[in-house]
């Protein structure tokens, strides 16, 4: 799941609710259904999440079209994965990690990676993300810090650059009194 989050974009909910059926290994592609609009949406997502899927799919029980993807562990009471379950999850393990993070953060994280990538446009994100204005998606276009400080680097690290002078087709001494520029 976590893939997935990572390299979709999916909402939390969106992703828990995904129903054998609903993903295509080889086009490495989900549908969801959309938070907002409730409309069933095709995202893409990365082939490591597919591998990952694979894997938690051989180890689980026969499904059929429409069964829910993500399953409790629990040996005596398995039901779908819902919400509060995998926040529960996901919070053990901020725990042993010492981290402080909520699966939204991991939208954002897709988000901000997809960003960071030259080969994507803004709008290529915003219809990942499936936001109707691409405003909502400029939220995630805030710079890092160390991307800013190698920019200032390599910035001050560069020789200045002359001043461009007249040409000589023009009347120099017409110009300067022009501009208002010293002899």
């Amino acid at each position: 799941m976590l893939s997935f989050w990572l390299s979709s974009g999916a909402r939390a909910e969106e992703l828990l609710g995904l129903c054998h059926g609903d993903y295509d290994f080889g086009e490495h592609t989900l549908v969801v259904t959309s938070k907002g609009t409730r409309n069933r949406d095709l995202i893409p997502a990365s082939a490591d999440a597919f591998v990952w899927l694979a894997l938690y799919m051989r180890e689980g029980q026969p499904a059929s079209p429409g069964d829910r993807v993500w399953w409790t562990l629990h040996p005596k009471n398995r039901r779908p994965l819902e919400y509060a379950a995998a926040r529960q999850m996901f919070a053990r393990a901020q725990k042993k990690l010492g981290s402080n993070w909520t699966l939204h953060d991991l939208r954002h994280t897709a988000a901000e990676r997809m960003i960071a990538d030259p080969a994507f446009t803004l709008v290529d994100v915003q219809t990942v993300l499936r936001h109707v204005n691409v405003t909502t998606t400029t939220i995630y276009t805030q710079p890092r810090m160390e991307d800013v400080l190698q920019k200032v680097l390599e910035h001050y690290a560069r020789p200045p650059q002359e001043a461009p002078g007249i040409e000589p087709e023009y009347d120099g001494a017409a110009l300067r009194e022009l501009l208002g520029l010293p002899e």
